[in-house]
């Protein structure tokens, strides 16, 4: 049984997901607040949160940036912003989908379970079949979902592993931002360069020295990226 964090102050939304968790046979947690959540993070085993963006004490941005330091379960920011520069600030900071309010609590469903799903694929793997891609002093485990770089550990989010282990897989071939995303994501594409450039963005930042002048993820100018062969 998975165990779900909500976090979220609106009453009303904790009461009717908390119907919709109970009958798939999730476990619920419920929080009102970032601190809360820490809390209840602290005591316990969660393997996805449901993060609100607007909440007292402590909001979902500063919550997602704290649990993102030393969580890598995936993370769903629920705001009632729309606009694509707030998903890109959420996306940003460590999380792993958006979801705008007022939201259909069926659709909220779907993409908790697709998370979940994606989630488990990535740390699924056997220790019998555990391997390993080393790119110069990048080494990524596939089997464990670690990465380091000159032998320090690296933390990315669920969504950053699967675009480096996509781009490693692939070493040495472009791929568009468009099949990154169909595949990461597993949705069709619509439109959604700019989420792909900041988790690339956010993958710089954890792996490379200068992430101005990449050594590893090279950006293929109106085409994608690519990991070059060393």
């Amino acid at each position: 049984m998975e165990t779900i964090l909500l976090v979220d102050d609106e009453k009303e939304i904790i009461k009717l997901m908390e119907i919709y968790f109970n009958n798939e046979g999730y476990n619920l947690l419920k929080a009102s607040d970032g601190m809360e959540a820490l809390e209840l993070l602290k005591r316990h085993d969660v393997d996805l949160i449901i993060l609100d963006v607007m909440m007292p004490r402590m909001d979902g941005i500063e919550a997602c940036m704290k649990i993102r330091e030393e969580k890598s379960m995936p993370i769903i920011m629920l705001s009632a912003k729309s606009q694509d520069m707030d998903k890109i600030t959420g996306l940003s900071i460590g999380a792993d989908d958006y979801v705008t309010k007022p939201f259909n609590p069926l659709v909220l469903m779907a993409r908790v379970k697709s998370q979940l799903r994606r989630y488990k694929k990535l740390n699924s793997a056997p220790a019998s079949n555990r391997h390993e891609i080393e790119i110069d002093d990048l080494v990524i485990n596939i089997a464990n979902y670690t990465v380091t770089v000159d032998q320090e550990p690296v933390k990315l989010t669920p969504r950053e592993f699967a675009i480096l282990k996509l781009l490693a897989v692939n070493l040495g071939h472009v791929l568009s931002m468009d099949r990154i995303y169909e595949e990461v994501w597993n949705e069709p594409f619509m439109e959604s360069k700019n989420t792909v450039m900041v988790h690339v963005r956010k993958i710089r930042e954890k792996i490379e020295k200068n992430p101005q002048t990449p050594k590893y993820v090279k950006t293929v100018w109106g085409i994608g990226y690519k990991i070059e062969t060393p």
